[in-house]
């Protein structure tokens, strides 16, 4: 009987096929087939569908899925192979949370409020913003997914990870995707011109690149600064020794100057801060006779440009294009806000804005402002918090290293809109969600090893209805 029950599945299973290969091209059927394939994989193990996303993040090829009208980006709207995998494997997050309701679907952290806060005043501004025709709908509509898929991002984590052999796995695949975007940028040095990330198409983007690269290079130097092991310090100095040079060649001149605070923050929480501040302030004053002539140039180019249309002069000082252009859309976007003061133009509803702070305060308004400075405030307490709270070395490192790359990011975001980059905030939430779930487990771990006592709280618990 059961010989038979198979032979009549293969045979659907057969006609099914037909039928699909007759109606839809090859390639289609392809993406069918593997989204199918993740789908499965991640039900079965949603830890292996988030590996595929750490090294898609990097690692994966971008496409337009539609013009903006010269809005939000200044270009098409585009999709990577991990907002498509981050959907199929969301999905099988949900499907499972379903079927299990143990498992929790949104545990309750202390970012919860901010991101939902957030979330509902971008949905709001850009709800009124199609009803007033300033906003496409199909553009508008795309963005705010992108906006909350990082958030979705986020969840998955602190739902996920369990115990610290788990973060530890994540933090390697994360660094092997860094390290193999930073030997692939680095082969792009001896070209000539700026390097930027792997797969960006035509037109690259090595704001970004120099961003993410600020970002985890300060994740690798709080581990490095806090580990015992030999191994580890030596493992964590060749990532950085990767991540420098193509840092260096981005040319970005956004992520040169959110180095500065980034590497003074990191120095300041360290245990010998004053000899480390110390030593990254004479670095700072003797970088000029070690760094690369390209580097010098494209700093100095700032100021020395030949005199160019569209140029603002600030004093006797002429500003480059690039940078002038950076400052009049601040202005613009300053001005052209109290016409729609409370809820702004709508994501994607105003004009290109290179610039993050003023492009929430004009597309969401004062409300969206309010709930984005609300966000980042509630990060910094949050990680604050847990490091008074972690006494292992590998947590305070990361804890560290991840509140120096935020300090960084947060004044990248003067000269690019870094809390909306793919690249920079899929590694940035996933790292948050880490954090956030550090006290609980280490705690679990200690309670692991018998006889062993862990003392403080812990910042959130599975399953639990309350936050602390």
């Amino acid at each position: 009987m059961r010989s038979y029950i198979l032979v009549i599945l293969f045979l659907l299973i057969a006609l099914l096929a037909g039928y699909l290969i007759n109606q839809y091209s090859p390639s289609l059927l392809i993406m069918g087939v593997a989204a199918l394939i993740i789908v499965t994989v991640s039900f079965i193990n949603i830890e292996w569908g988030l590996y595929l996303i750490i090294l898609s993040m990097l690692l994966s090829p971008e496409f337009m899925a539609g013009d903006t009208g010269g809005t939000s980006l200044g270009r098409g709207v585009t999709l990577r192979l991990e907002d498509f995998l981050l959907v199929v494997i969301g999905f099988s997050w949900l499907a499972r949370n379903a079927i299990d309701k143990e498992l929790g679907l949104f545990l309750k952290t202390p970012l919860n409020k901010a991101i939902f806060f957030y979330v509902l005043v971008c949905v709001l501004s850009t709800g009124f913003g199609i009803m007033a025709g300033r906003v496409e709908l199909k553009t508008g509509s795309l963005f705010l997914l992108k906006y909350i898929e990082y958030f979705v991002l986020f969840f998955m984590m602190v739902n996920h990870v369990r115990n610290t052999d788990q973060v530890k796995r994540f933090i390697i695949c994360l660094f092997i995707t860094c390290v193999i975007a930073s030997i692939i940028g680095a082969l792009q040095i001896p070209g000539g011109g700026r390097v930027s990330a792997p797969f960006e198409g035509d037109v690259g983007e090595p704001n970004t690149f120099g961003g993410y690269l600020l970002f985890m290079g300060m994740v690798a130097a709080g581990l490095l600064a806090k580990t015992k092991s030999l191994k580890n310090k030596q493992i964590l100095a060749v990532i950085l020794l990767c991540i420098i040079p193509p840092f260096l060649f981005t040319q970005s001149r956004s992520s040169y100057l959110a180095a500065v605070p980034a590497l003074l923050a990191l120095g300041l929480m360290t245990d010998r801060r004053l000899i480390i501040v110390g030593l990254v302030a004479v670095l700072l004053m003797a970088s000029p006779l070690f760094l690369p002539k390209a580097v010098k140039n494209r700093i100095m180019y700032t100021f020395t440009q030949p005199e160019a249309r569209g140029q603002i002069k600030i004093g006797e000082f002429r500003i480059d294009t690039s940078t002038s252009a950076r400052l009049i859309s601040w202005r613009e976007a300053l001005s052209d806000w109290p016409k729609h003061p409370l809820l702004g133009y709508g994501v994607t509803g105003y004009q290109f804005v290179d610039a993050q702070f003023p492009k929430v305060l004009v597309e969401t308004g004062i409300l969206g402002l309010v709930a984005f400075l609300y966000l980042l405030y509630s990060i910094a307490k949050l990680t604050l918090q847990n490091l008074k709270e972690v006494n292992t070395p590998y947590y305070q490192g990361l804890g560290i290293g991840f509140l120096a790359g935020f300090v960084g990011l947060i004044v990248h975001a003067i000269g690019a809109n870094t809390f909306i980059i793919v690249r920079i905030m899929e590694p940035f939430w996933f790292i948050v969600g880490i954090i956030t779930v550090s006290p609980m487990l280490e705690r679990r771990q200690a309670e692991q090893r018998p006889g062993n006592e862990v003392t403080g709280r812990v910042a959130i618990a599975p399953n639990s209805s309350t936050a602390r």
